[in-house]
């Protein structure tokens, strides 16, 4: 059955269901458990996989000492910024590890008082229900097409790719080689270096790439990891070299956010903006549907 006879089956049986239990059944559509777990397949339990085995391999927070940049980013934020990997770490872990201790949400204000505020989370990574929603609802079918994570960090997006899509080749480009090293690690214990390449590089150093790529995807990836100049050089760079009409740029934040951000105006001429339906997928948490609305999508002019 396809979307179209789905559409027209739902809409059957909205019509036979008595008014009053139209709510409930919506309710239990969007927010079930059991609708919940038929969304749940091998596709999902491998990434559960490679998650628990990248967790083994990392501190709690998934940051490694060399991301020195990072941390005094993180620092300097103007709330208490902690990194938790939404890749990694799923709610009920989270939560598991904020009874355990080993994880917490808040912390104190004032040292030696019952004054406590909230800690802010943030990811460098896509979460397992981001992914599924990135390859099944936001993009295009990727049969045959090259996709492209800069920034690739654990590899999140590729092994995602790998699952929910038919591109012929995932590639991350990742500055960090203790992440390129992480990442070819699960790469060859799960065979997926038939499509999936991660290359320890910096992105500077890949306009051939850049210009053979179908889809582009950035994840957070310029914000707390470059200061201000060296992040407008390299958008100046995918600009340059990511022109081919018709390719696909995915971004957290979106391109108008992260260069107010900058204090700059994006290239107009570069990008559209693509519409994207945030209400197809959506999930029982609604801190995990609003991180949905941060997915955008462009189109290249």
């Amino acid at each position: 059955m396809d979307f179209s006879e789905a559409k027209r089956e739902l809409k059957k049986l909205l019509k036979l269901t008595a008014p009053e239990h139209v709510g409930r059944l919506l309710q239990w559509v969007t927010s079930s458990e059991e609708v919940e777990s038929l969304l749940r397949d091998n596709r999902s339990v491998i990434l559960e996989n490679i998650a628990e085995d990248l967790r083994a391999s990392l501190p709690p927070d998934a940051t490694l000492p060399s991301e020195t940049f990072a941390a005094t980013k993180m620092a300097q934020c103007a709330r208490r910024t902690v990194h938790v990997d939404s890749f990694l770490l799923d709610e009920s872990l989270v939560d598991s590890m904020c009874e355990e201790g080993k994880l917490s949400r808040s912390f104190c204000g004032h040292c030696g008082s019952t004054q406590t505020e909230e800690l802010e989370f943030v990811s460098h990574s896509f979460s397992a229900p981001e992914l599924r929603f990135l390859f099944l609802n936001v993009l295009p079918d990727l049969t045959g097409r090259t996709l492209v994570d800069v920034g690739s960090r654990l590899g999140a997006v590729l092994f995602g790719g790998h699952e929910f899509s038919s591109a012929a080749r995932l590639i991350g480009v990742e500055l960090n080689e203790d992440f390129v090293k992480l990442q070819n690690q699960i790469i060859h214990k799960y065979g997926l270096q038939g499509r999936v390449q991660a290359l320890h590089s910096d992105v500077l150093l890949q306009g051939a790439l850049l210009q053979s790529a179908d889809v582009l995807v950035m994840n957070n990836v310029f914000e707390f990891f470059l200061e201000p100049q060296q992040q407008l050089r390299c958008w100046r760079f995918i600009s340059e070299n990511f022109r081919r009409k018709g390719c696909l740029l995915v971004t957290v934040p979106g391109v108008q956010e992260s260069f107010s951000r900058l204090q700059e105006t994006p290239p107009c001429d570069w990008l559209e903006e693509l519409p994207v339906n945030y209400d197809l997928y959506l999930t029982r948490d609604p801190t995990q549907n609003e991180s949905f609305r941060e997915i955008h999508l462009y189109r290249v002019m």
